[in-house]
């Protein structure tokens, strides 16, 4: 299946989204550093580096899904929380996509700020808008450890399918297993230059991490997030004052920092996805992204819908018996 990813960053959507079964046909990236990434990782794709603003899509045809993670400070609480008023605000740019390509969905996701009543109406009309062009589409609040990944991450995500797509999607339901601990994610990377604390912090780092913060261009360097973040860091026995250059030395004594490489198996990434650049737009880029296993998720659900509908046979072993008799109906012509 045929995408296109806006505002890609260094792939943590674009990973999962390939997993789940998509084919990017472009990604579009502003930032060289995060661009460097997408070229390392996967050297033969299509990276575009150029604003979306300066983006078309027009020229691309029969695309399945269109995805971006469009940027976050004119929704996030931690910001001034502009919305539309944000001149970095890109959900009219993903429209105007949408409108160019026709993708059979389109998926977005963005901080759990946009969920707050005073964007209830900008929510409402980017659906009204996508309505207009024949979608159907919801929103909804996913976190990140329902999904295996050990770290809270709440994220809002909006999903539109054509019409005719829209009643073989469903949201994929979270893992019934607790995800697994910083501890257990983290060991052998801590253990790696032959810390002998390893095995003990790995014991006291018994729990989930709290929502990793890359911050901006302008915002933010290379720690772990405000205050509360680091608090529940030293929770977890970790210094989130920083980000260190190599994992703990043999006889490393004290809580040891996390290093870029840490971060993104926190995130979610694999151990062998590279980032290029210094250690604060490498972690900014490890920070601002999109969890890969939610991606492969949320994706795998778009991906059944769109080809469960092109197969009738498949279709109805889907459906309830209810649902069943609807679709007959609607195939018939007659009324159930």
């Amino acid at each position: 299946m045929r995408s296109i990813e806006i505002c890609a960053g260094a792939g943590g959507q674009a990973l999962g989204l390939e997993q789940a079964g998509f084919n990017h046909v472009a990604l579009v990236e502003i930032d060289p550093n995060a661009c460097a990434s997408l070229r390392v990782n996967r050297p033969h794709s299509n990276v575009i580096e150029c604003d979306v603003k300066s983006f078309s899509a027009s020229e691309y045809t029969d695309i399945d899904l269109l995805a971006g993670g469009v940027p976050c400070p004119p929704f996030s609480v931690a910001g001034k929380q502009l919305g539309d008023e944000d001149d970095r605000d890109l959900f009219p740019e993903a429209l105007r996509l949408v409108r160019e390509c026709t993708p059979k969905a389109v998926m977005l996701e963005n901080v759990r700020g946009i969920f707050d009543p005073k964007f209830s109406a900008y929510r409402e009309s980017i659906k009204t808008a996508l309505f207009k062009m024949g979608y159907v589409s919801e929103w909804e609040l996913v976190h990140s450890h329902h999904y295996g990944v050990p770290q809270l991450r709440p994220r809002a995500v909006l999903v539109a399918l054509q019409k005719e797509y829209a009643p073989y999607f469903s949201w994929p339901f979270g893992v019934v297993a607790p995800p697994p601990t910083v501890g257990q994610i983290l060991y052998d990377e801590m253990a790696s230059d032959g810390w002998l604390g390893a095995e003990k912090w790995a014991k006291q780092a018994n729990g989930i991490a709290p929502t990793l913060v890359g911050g901006s261009k302008k915002h933010g360097g290379a720690d772990l997030g405000p205050t509360r973040a680091r608090f529940a860091w030293e929770k977890l026995g970790v210094n989130g004052k920083g980000l260190a250059d190599a994992p703990p030395e043999r006889d490393f004594v004290g809580m040891p920092k996390l290093t870029v490489k840490m971060a993104a198996l926190v995130q979610g990434f694999p151990p062998d996805w590279e980032f290029v650049g210094k250690k604060t737009p490498a972690y900014r880029q490890v920070g601002n992204a999109f969890p890969p296993p939610v991606a492969k998720a949320i994706g795998g659900a778009i991906s059944k819908a769109l080809l469960t509908q092109g197969n009738p046979k498949e279709r109805y072993q889907q459906l309830s018996f209810g649902e069943l008799e609807a679709v007959q109906g609607e195939r018939t012509g007659s009324a159930v």
